[in-house]
């Protein structure tokens, strides 16, 4: 299905709530939610199963971290094959293995066969299935909605899964207070069934590519490099990181400051999880009002202190009233800061590579949620759970002032789509796809006065090529010609160097004009394919493909 088809263009949709036109993004973000709300049920059940079948501190607080440690272990895997195989498949296998692990876990429980590792063991196991599915599911947005609809999509991820929150943990306490923890894990199991029948349902078009799939080891090296030279995607990555490790602290030790501050069971801690769900669901009904009229780095900052009063709040008070209200302001700042280094992330991304720089920054905030939850969980233990909540909200203060080294970029467009227009240049040799290295070498005419110029756009040049595959860039300049200059790079195959070319964006071609008008040559610069071979041993001949002439 497109994404034109099926919007209903006659109704108007508030801003935050446009995507929601789209069917089909509509009826899996429905079904998402379903299964969001099981899986809060089972985080309760899961939480105060742990609490209250082991004595240790930081074992309860690696509930948290078993949730989100394999987001760490396997989002760049998954990234990849979010990229390079079917997005929808992915998501379908994601769910798969959170429906039988789900269902195991509820067995064992059905059977008595409980034990601290056994219940982390499953989280972990079902976490798997999330890590592969959220980066499938995630760069599955950009196909599914317009462009101009990409952040308020983004921002209703985190809404909705907030708005759950408001109701899910409630709801798990009551079903562990007067059903059992059964109940909480068979409705879980069934929840989780909504989705895997959605996505088995709804299709959508994605524009696929000509050249065959990226080997696992390239596919990884060429997402790293991305993500490495792109300052917006960096920023956020980092804050993100630094603000799960410091935030977690009010979810991991919710648990504790319920049965040792406030006194109360899993009816008291489903509802404190409602009023943290409840913050955040109003912060992202005013996400797009707020992105108006404050800056990306400013929401960071306000969210960063929003969180660092919640946990403060819970170290001083014993009152449940005083606590949810703080949980309120505490959930507020949570989806604030989450949907806009996701927002960042996303509109920094082309659609090429989208998969695993989402991948890239699950990896490292989920990877930073762990130990975070490992970090208050230990300081919890070995001083006090007030020491704890009070450490977390100084680190949470550090993140906000974090700003000055690491500060969000402004970005109100998404990252263009590449052309994928590409004619492969005619050469004489017979070359299959795995043949390289290919050296590429063009030549340039430059005059003296021109040289500031020309060396302006190839530090820009150089940035555009080797985020898109090139290795190795080069620029030389002839001793004994100085007018002429050389730009070099390498590419391992000659499928990546005709898949660098399909990356190029309209923008990125923009720089071959400016640097033709610098060029002093009767002819346009020379372009030169060579392929290199090695003198340490014979090669065996292989198999060809031609490419004929053009």
């Amino acid at each position: 299905m497109s994404r034109a088809a099926g919007a209903d263009a006659d109704v108007v949709w508030p801003a935050t709530f446009a995507p929601l036109r789209n069917p089909t993004f509509r009826s899996i973000w429905l079904a998402t939610q379903v299964s969001s709300l099981g899986w809060l049920m089972q985080t309760v059940a899961i939480s105060w199963l742990m609490a209250t079948i082991s004595t240790s501190d930081l074992m309860v607080a690696l509930v948290q971290a078993s949730s989100n440690l394999p987001a760490f272990v396997l989002s760049v895997f998954a990234g990849v094959l979010a990229d390079n195989f079917s997005r929808r498949r992915v998501m379908f296998a994601g769910r798969c293995l959170m429906v039988i692990a789900s269902a195991m876990l509820t067995a064992v429980v059905a059977l008595g066969f409980v034990s601290p590792w056994m219940i982390l063991g499953f989280s972990f196991l079902i976490a798997s299935g999330g890590a592969l599915n959220d980066p499938a599911w995630q760069a599955s947005v950009g196909d599914i909605v317009d462009r101009r609809d990409v952040p308020a999509a983004v921002t209703l991820l985190s809404v909705g899964f907030n708005t759950v929150r408001t109701v899910g943990p409630a709801l798990g306490g009551i079903v562990v207070a007067s059903f059992g923890l059964m109940a909480a894990f068979c409705v879980t199991t069934l929840a989780y069934l909504v989705p895997l029948g959605t996505i088995w349902r709804c299709k959508w078009k994605v524009r696929s590519s000509p050249l065959p799939r990226e080997s696992m080891k390239t596919a990884i090296y060429d997402g790293l490099r991305f993500t490495a030279m792109s300052s917006e995607i960096k920023a956020a990555i980092a804050r993100g990181t630094l603000f799960g490790l410091a935030s977690i602290a009010i979810l991991a030790l919710l648990p504790l400051v319920v049965r040792d501050h406030l006194g109360g069971g899993p009816l008291a801690y489903g509802t404190l999880m409602a009023g943290f769900g409840t913050g955040a669901v109003f912060a992202g009904l005013s996400n797009s009002t707020f992105r108006r009229s404050l800056s990306q780095e400013r929401l960071m900052r306000l969210a960063c202190v929003a969180c660092a009063a919640c946990s403060l709040s819970l170290a001083l008070t014993s009152s449940i009233a005083v606590a949810a209200i703080a949980l309120a302001l505490g959930g507020a700042g949570w989806v604030t800061a989450w949907s806009g280094v996701g927002v960042s992330v996303q509109l920094a991304s082309p659609r090429w590579v989208v998969g695993r720089t989402i991948s890239i920054y699950y990896a490292l905030i989920d990877g930073g949620i762990a130990a975070g939850s490992w970090v208050w969980g230990t300081v919890s233990q070995n001083h006090s759970l007030t020491w704890a909540l009070e450490g977390s909200a100084g680190a949470l203060l550090l993140v906000a002032a974090a700003g000055v080294l690491f500060p969000l970029r402004e970005r109100r467009e998404a990252e263009p789509d590449p052309l994928e227009e590409f004619d492969a240049p005619a050469v004489e040799l017979h070359l299959k796809p795995r043949s390289g290295p290919i050296v590429v070498r063009v030549e340039y005419l430059i005059h003296e006065e021109n040289i500031e110029a020309f060396l302006e756009v190839m530090r820009e040049r150089r940035h555009v090529q080797s985020r898109v595959g090139a290795r190795h860039w080069t620029l030389q300049r002839n001793l004994r010609e100085p007018i002429e200059w050389t730009e070099t790079f390498r590419t391992p195959t000659w499928t990546d160097y005709l898949r660098l070319n399909h990356r190029l964006t309209e923008a990125d071609k923009e720089l071959d004009e400016k640097i033709l008008l610098l060029h002093q040559g009767k002819h346009a610069p020379q372009l030169t394919l060579s392929i290199e071979r090695s003198t340490s041993a014979p090669r065996k001949p292989e198999p060809s493909t031609f490419f004929p002439r053009h």
